[in-house]
């Protein structure tokens, strides 16, 4: 068997990489001593793979918004029984979810390791979908769609998004509409599964106290190998460079209003070390303009126009990237204000390249620290993967970084043309 070793020594962490045949790679990271083992079954699928074809010169495939997600609930149900039911007999903690890019199995145990992991790698490859509970489903997850368009902190993120693009299905919320998954069927279900399911589109990560040769043992004896898959061309309807709107107001039941604002980023790329830098870039001058040691945040909180809810985020996938910043606030609108003012005056005087340094290192710091838990290294391994990056590359980028790229991110991200807020008021 084909296994290859990767060590970092510098934060004492090693790697081993096996291909089965099929295409799959399965990533083994031993921590000797854990009791806990996290093993997770991930496919480059997301909310937002709703077009897509098969090969040059074969027709668009365009699927109900939504499908990823309710495949993803298809799943568990098997025709013995429900999968959940069999994980807790074998005394494991097993979960799911769909992201905007990727849909993720996994489970965590601390003994019977090897009977759980053949069953995560089992139930994933072969789905039991009938059209009667394809009908079943939709009542649920129709609660759940109902559920969240009354919860205000995810209402207020989607419409943050809502105000950034025009077409880009990053706006449509992961579950999709009532409307949408009326539209779904077995036959369509399954046109998804066969496409992006394929192991060559799918990974593997194991990390804790595991002997690496016996998963990919294991891997080996359980992964089907199927035909070799043409090449899935992801589509993506082309977006205004700017934004739709700069504001987005909803009212619902709130003691107090909530807001995100952000930046739509218009340049970057979504692939390779270019994604980590430009991701890491525009964290620390996040965390630089509005992060907790920063002047502005102490006088937004000392203002009150801010509390301990408030915080940020960049994302960025194969067809979007943006900022998201906010919490609670009384005045909303002032907080913009202030940040608009804050960028200006960063603008004038110029970054402070001690703040960077120093917030740097502290990223850095707590990346390390990370390394600690083993579902913080699968959530991070898996959210850089499918971006043709390793998780590990982190160090090179964190090390690389220079003082001139970030001032020149800041100078052409930080463009108020592309500041967006949306804010959920009071009944």
């Amino acid at each position: 068997m084909d296994i290859k070793t990767v060590e970092y020594k510098n934060v004492d962490e090693v790697m081993h990489v096996h291909e089965h045949k099929s295409g799959l790679k399965t990533f083994v990271i031993p921590k000797k001593g854990y009791s806990k083992k996290y093993a997770t079954f991930a496919t480059h699928y997301g909310s937002i793979n709703n077009e897509f074809s098969l090969g040059e010169g074969e027709g668009v495939i365009r699927v109900p918004d939504g499908i990823a997600h309710f495949l993803e609930h298809k799943l568990f149900e098997q025709e013995d029984g429900s999968v959940m039911d069999k994980f807790s007999k074998l005394g494991s903690n097993p979960n799911a979810y769909t992201g905007f890019a990727q849909t993720v199995y996994l489970f965590s145990c601390t003994d019977r390791f090897k009977d759980n992991f053949e069953l995560l790698l089992t139930f994933v490859q072969n789905p039991h979908i009938t059209e009667e509970s394809v009908e079943k489903e939709k009542q649920i997850i129709g609660q759940e769609i109902r559920m969240y368009n009354d919860n205000p902190n995810w209402r207020v993120f989607f419409n943050l998004l809502d105000a950034f693009y025009e077409k880009n299905p990053v706006k449509i919320d992961i579950a999709g509409s009532i409307e949408s998954i009326s539209k779904i069927n077995k036959n369509v279900l399954y046109t998804c599964y066969n496409t992006f399911y394929h192991p060559s589109n799918m990974m593997v990560l194991v990390v804790g106290d595991v002997e690496p040769a016996e998963v990919f043992s294991q891997v080996e004896e359980n992964i089907i190998a199927k035909d070799k898959r043409p090449e899935i061309k992801r589509i993506f309807p082309e977006d205004p460079a700017g934004i739709r709107k700069d504001y987005i107001e909803q009212k619902l039941a709130v003691s107090m209003p909530l807001f995100q604002m952000g930046f739509k980023d218009i340049n970057f790329n979504s692939k390779g070390i270019e994604c980590l830098k430009r991701e890491i870039a525009v964290k620390i001058l996040l965390d630089m303009v509005m992060g907790r040691s920063s002047e502005l945040y102490n006088r937004l909180y000392n203002d009150g126009l801010i509390n301990n809810t408030f915080g940020f985020d960049y994302s960025i996938e194969e067809s979007y990237a943006y900022s998201a910043f906010g919490g609670e606030s009384k005045e909303p609108f002032k907080v913009k204000e202030r940040v608009v003012e804050e960028i200006g005056s960063i603008r004038n005087k110029g970054l402070d390249q001690n703040s960077y340094e120093r917030i740097k290192r502290a990223m850095n710091g707590r990346f390390i620290r990370q390394l600690n838990s083993i579902e913080r290294i699968s959530h991070m391994f898996i959210s850089v993967y499918f971006k043709d990056v390793n998780m590990f590359d982190y160090f090179n980028v964190y090390e690389n970084m220079s003082f001139d790229y970030v001032k020149t991110v800041f100078d052409e991200y930080f463009n108020l043309d592309n500041l967006a807020l949306s804010v959920i008021n009071p009944v």
